[in-house]
């Protein structure tokens, strides 16, 4: 077969998700010729469609890049909910921890934005950017050479280009192809996803409930409703997604403590297993690992995205240090330059949230007891309180 002459360029990005785009479209936007490679064309979002059922938190770190990429404004006046408060309970021993925007000084806390939403303001912004898309495509295979990565497609043609990203997801083909292992710990455990309403206003609170079985998040959506995430063991999740509508919503109105008081009114149901899975190198020759291709973590932080879009930063910030400096970008030591930043920073992230996982799984009483006291004596040390908002906010 013929192939087509290999494409020159500085960065070729594989994975058009949300960190993905946002990675070839920041560079792109500083002057790097960009090429992105994506599986799937992704659906067009419409504001008379139901909502994506996958919604993300977004912390002001994440506006602040979706600002400077010049898409913020448009994904806030299309559809996306501002929360100014969050509330965290332990349903064992009543104690509560909460948050409040006001205490520093905000509007709001975050924002509750749809999967979907980001991905295709996102996407209409690559064109401008001079981002080339290559879609519907798939990686076959990857060379290196001693001065570029020459990547094959499926369709047998050449790409060319100093540095290769993978944004390909949790279950990366290239950081397999690359022979990085990853440390995991499946929690055998899956989160339920809805869109639900009850009887009562969400108020513009993200509310947390940790139960015996895992926690329970209710998301605010700006239509009213609130996105549910319900953490449940395999066998458990599976049975609530079989429930008929009127039971599902019986059992979540008892799991929520009727926060919202009874549930009227829910959309259909999906799960998606959970795990914590640290990547034990972020890279390999000419290749950079971002987002879940790096690191996965338990959702009951709501971090997942923004410790994606935190890599997507500061891996803008390498590269222009890099550039500025008269550097090669996949050099060996700009390369452990990010992965030594961000492998530091998502390795302490991750093992927070697993260990907070860990301390509300254990229903030894004594435990339930001293956690209690110590999530209320949390909630009033306001420095530790603010120390922990402003971590949470990428601050």
């Amino acid at each position: 077969m013929s192939r087509a002459r290999p494409r020159a360029g500085d960065v070729v990005v594989v994975g058009g998700g949300v960190v993905g785009a946002a990675t070839a479209l920041a560079l792109a936007q500083d002057g790097f010729q960009v090429q992105l490679v994506e599986a799937r064309q992704p659906r067009p979002w419409q504001a008379d469609a139901e909502l994506d059922l996958r919604v993300f938190a977004l912390a002001p770190s994440s506006a602040r890049l979706l600002d400077q990429l010049g898409v913020w404004d448009g994904i806030r006046a299309a559809r996306a909910c501002s929360y100014r408060g969050m509330q965290v309970r332990d349903a064992e021993n009543g104690a509560e921890l909460a948050f409040d925007a006001a205490d520093r000084g905000r509007d709001s806390l975050g924002w509750i934005v749809e999967n979907g939403l980001l991905v295709d303001r996102l996407w209409q912004a690559l064109p401008a950017a001079g981002v080339r898309v290559h879609c519907p495509a798939r990686v076959a295979d990857v060379h290196p050479r001693d001065e570029h990565v020459q990547i094959e497609m499926d369709n047998g043609e050449l790409l060319k280009s100093r540095l290769l990203i993978a944004a390909d997801g949790a279950a990366s083909p290239l950081r397999r192809r690359a022979g990085i292992t990853c440390r995991t710990r499946d929690y055998h455990q899956r989160g339920v996803v809805a869109h639900v309403r009850g009887q009562r206003e969400h108020g513009g609170i993200a509310w947390q409930r940790f139960l015996s079985t895992g926690p329970l998040a209710l998301l605010p959506l700006a239509d009213g409703r609130c996105s549910i995430v319900w953490t449940l063991p395999e066998a458990e999740a599976q049975r609530v997604l079989q429930l008929d509508e009127s039971d599902f919503m019986a059992e979540l109105g008892v799991a929520s403590d009727f926060h919202l008081g009874p549930i009227t009114e829910t959309t259909k149901r999906a799960a998606f297993p959970l795990k914590l899975q640290l990547a034990r190198r972020y890279h390999a020759e000419c290749l950079l690992l971002i987002g879940d291709a790096a690191h996965a973590v338990h959702p009951l932080a709501g971090q997942g995205v923004n410790l994606g879009l935190r890599d997507v930063a500061e891996l803008r910030q390498v590269l222009h240090e890099a550039r500025e400096a008269g550097h090669d970008i996949a050099a060996e030591h700009i390369l452990a330059r990010y992965a030594r930043r961000r492998r530091s920073a998502d390795t302490l992230d991750a093992l927070g949230f697993d260990a907070l996982e860990r301390s509300f799984a254990w229903q030894f009483p004594p435990i339930v007891v001293a956690r209690g006291l110590g999530l209320r004596l949390l909630n009033r040390l306001t420095p530790i309180k603010r120390a922990l908002a402003a971590h949470a906010a990428g601050d």
